[in-house]
């Protein structure tokens, strides 16, 4: 049994690299979704096809997920097959209007349904209704390396299966996906393969943070931090070119400066922690929704994930702007944020994500009626 629609899109894409088609792939700008697009990029480069364009939206600026800032911009391009990653199962509206521009859409996603599916050409995603796949844990890269091997077929050798499988592992445990069933092999594989990595970035990420055989596991974790840090060069993640470089000497530059500003990064989650646990004092509500104009929205799914793991409770922090604020939301096991907020979907700009991790948009105006509304969800949940 195989993810539903993963050899439809396999064979859509190897029609494209025949045919010279434009691709454009667009992911996410977090671990996983540049480990996705760094699969498959490779993948298609491998199989003699090309890449137009690559796209990673600027969450606090054009806002989650396919984007109508971002369409704007690859118009130009059209027609293309425009693969996301990462994202794009929440996308509506702008799924219609890639359609209409002339775009081909294959949506490789593993994120959760919001109560429909978007009118993409083909969508790949594990956690849609009828998709027979047992596995619901795999995080995006894991869908995307399933996808690649399925492209590959024979032509998948052991040592480029390696290359791609550390990605998978990567981003897998970066999301914090389930270390079970088909995420274990990939962690497996992939970690094993980081000993021995070609790929520059890694080589130079782990002379950086110390990293060798004998202690991997322990010190992944303060790798994966740096590669999580969003920092923008030449209008992509740094982080992307870390992974992609191609010489030691520019991936040493790279991996320095990202490990110089996870640094400051870290430091700046813990004030924000700081300042949120002195807001909040000793407090009986069954949900932190709490938010700022002076917190960076990238940081607050970290600082969230400190709270929720500290008070044991759904946190929902944002930073307040003037017309839309956007939050990032975090829950211990047991909780799902995203069913949380489906009941308050109508006053949402945006919303979507995993059960433990998601984040949202909306009016300004709404914050407080939000707050409101969580409060009575997660006490009613709680006496459930």
């Amino acid at each position: 049994m195989e993810i539903k629609n993963l050899r439809k899109a396999a064979e859509r894409i190897g029609k494209a690299i025949i045919k010279k088609e434009r691709i454009i792939l667009y992911g996410d700008a977090d671990l996983d979704g540049i480990c996705s697009v760094i699969i498959l990029q490779e993948t298609i480069q491998s199989l003699g096809g090309s890449i137009a364009a690559v796209y990673f939206p600027d969450r606090e600026q054009e806002g989650y997920g396919l984007t109508e800032t971002a369409l704007a911009s690859l118009k130009k391009l059209a027609p293309a097959l425009l693969i996301t990653m990462d994202l794009g199962i929440s996308n509506f509206k702008e799924m219609l209007l890639a359609k209409k521009l002339g775009f081909t859409v294959i949506i490789v996603d593993h994120h959760e349904v919001l109560d429909k599916l978007p009118k993409a050409n083909i969508i790949v995603d594990p956690k849609q209704p009828s998709d027979p796949y047992p596995f619901k844990g795999l995080a995006a890269c894991g869908v995307t390396f399933f996808l690649a091997c399925e492209l590959l077929g024979k032509r998948l050798s052991h040592s480029l299966r390696g290359t791609l499988v550390e990605l998978a592992a990567l981003g897998t445990i970066a999301d914090m996906m389930p270390q079970t069933d088909d995420n274990i092999l990939i962690i497996e594989e992939g970690v094993a393969r980081l000993f021995s990595s070609w790929r520059p970035g890694i080589q130079a990420l782990f002379d950086i943070v110390g990293i060798d055989q004998g202690n991997l596991r322990d010190k992944l974790g303060h790798a994966i931090s740096v590669l999580n840090v969003r920092h923008i060069k030449g209008g992509v993640p740094a982080t992307y070119l870390l992974l992609s470089a191609s010489s030691l000497e520019s991936a040493r530059d790279l991996a320095k400066e990202l490990a110089e500003k996870n640094k400051v990064r870290q430091d700046t989650i813990y004030a924000i922690v700081n300042t949120i646990k002195q807001r909040i004092g000793i407090s009986d509500s069954p949900v932190i929704f709490e938010g700022d104009p002076s917190f960076e929205y990238v940081l607050l799914g970290g600082a969230a994930s400190i709270l929720s793991r500290d008070y044991g409770k759904p946190v929902f922090l944002y930073k307040k702007k003037r017309g839309e604020s956007i939050g990032s939301a975090r829950a211990p096991a047991g909780y799902n944020t995203v069913e949380a907020m489906k009941g308050f979907a109508k006053s949402l700009v945006a919303y979507g994500g995993h059960a433990p991790a998601s984040g949202f948009r909306l009016k300004t105006q709404n914050l407080s009626k939000f707050k409101v509304y969580l409060e009575k969800y997660f006490k009613m949940q709680i006496r459930e």
